[in-house]
């Protein structure tokens, strides 16, 4: 059996980085970005950016009256996007098996690699071909799991790497704030600091009965974070090209509110699961099927998003344009397509803080009562 080996990826500030390198001007000054509405928030920042305090989801007016100097780049998906398919090309065609976190960052095993060559010496030849190849700064940890290395390319930032050796893997989180652990918010940073444990060294002596009574099942996975403790596996990466799902009625109608409201439903379910998924789309498709079983469709490009309400105005925008008045429909089908890899907050671009904040608490409860425990309010009377 082979001594576990996994390296963590992470490009540097993706955004900022892909920006400056379409623009050197920008390189070395703050630089935030961000969308262009009073109400956005910052969905990236520079290094020089992050000594004023600003960083990632904060208000962009807020970060402007810490950095009012800072200059603010609307974000451009499609740019970003192809970026990180060239950065996933090139570790493709390196890796023995990899595994795409979000857009910008990557896991790989390479357990047995030592039997040939070194991992540390792979790894570093590795990122020196991105950066050659890509332009962009790109950090790595190495360590015996996901976790240790994620946090150690954490450590390794900017432009850095690191290797933590086997053994040494609590003795090097054990100083480490409690914040540097994945996972680790705001409001459990915020508990945690008022039963005094700032640090995971402090946390890792903590009897996981006592985490699990004040976190739930969160606690277990909190003391085992703190004593490095992670088993999870490295998935290999495969691309899903769309997600769609339709419905044929047991009668057929023309009943258009319904249908609309129905069309909305299908389109917040896969909105959830683009979103649990960590995808954006960027095209919407529509399908109409008639009585007669003749079938049409029609797409829209928009801006990528992964918002219920965004993609639920695309949908019904589609509907109006490709329904034909009195006629019965028989199937109506939505699909998702140009999808890429990212987290919600890659949403920033086009949505404010409090619609983040809003779609957030509705996965939640999604999360524990399932897809279709509640719905907003605005799509009951088929008027959105």
């Amino acid at each position: 059996m082979f001594e576990r080996a996994i390296l963590h990826l992470d490009l540097d500030a993706f955004f900022v980085s892909v920006e400056c390198l379409r623009n050197s001007s920008l390189s070395g000054i703050p630089l935030i970005i961000g969308g262009r509405g009073q109400r956005s928030v910052v969905a990236s920042c520079s290094y020089e950016a992050r000594r004023y305090g600003v960083h990632s989801a904060m208000p962009l007016q807020m970060a402007l009256r810490l950095c009012p100097d800072a200059v603010v780049v609307h974000g451009d998906m499609d740019v970003y996007s192809r970026y990180s398919k060239l950065v996933t090309e090139i570790i493709a065609s390196e890796a023995p098996a990899y595994e795409k976190a979000s857009i910008d960052e990557f896991y790989l095993d390479l357990s047995g690699m030592d039997r040939y060559l070194g991992c540390w010496k792979w790894s570093g030849e590795l990122r020196q071909k991105i950066i050659r190849e890509s332009g962009l700064p790109i950090s790595f940890g190495l360590s015996v799991n996901k976790l240790v290395s994620k946090v150690g390319t954490g450590e390794a930032k900017p432009n850095g790497a690191k290797m933590i050796v086997k053994g040494s893997e609590k003795h090097f989180l054990a100083p480490l704030s409690v914040k540097k652990l994945p996972a680790v918010g705001d409001a459990t940073y915020k508990k945690l600091s008022f039963m005094g444990v700032r640090t995971v060294d402090t946390l890792s002596k903590i009897p996981p009965a006592l985490l699990q009574r004040e976190f739930g099942k969160q606690g277990l996975s909190l003391w085992n974070k703190a004593n490095a403790i992670d088993e999870s596996p490295v998935t290999p990466y495969s691309e899903r090209k769309s997600l769609s799902t339709e419905r044929t009625f047991q009668i057929d109608t023309t009943d258009v509110d319904w249908l609309k409201d129905s069309l909305a439903a299908m389109v917040t379910k896969l909105a959830y699961d683009l979103r649990r998924s960590g995808k954006l789309t960027s095209c919407v498709t529509v399908k109409l099927r008639y009585a007669d079983f003749n079938t049409f469709s029609r797409q829209q490009l928009i801006p990528y998003t992964a918002n219920d309400l965004e993609l639920i105005r695309c949908a019904r925008s589609l509907f109006d344009r490709l329904y034909e008045r009195r006629q019965l429909v028989r199937l109506v089908g939505v699909k998702f397509s140009h999808l890429v890899e990212g987290s919600p907050q890659l949403d920033l671009f086009q949505d404010t803080l409090s619609d983040n904040r809003l779609l957030r608490v509705m996965d939640q409860v999604r999360d524990r009562f399932g897809n279709t425990a509640l719905t907003r309010a605005s799509l009951l009377d088929g008027d959105n």
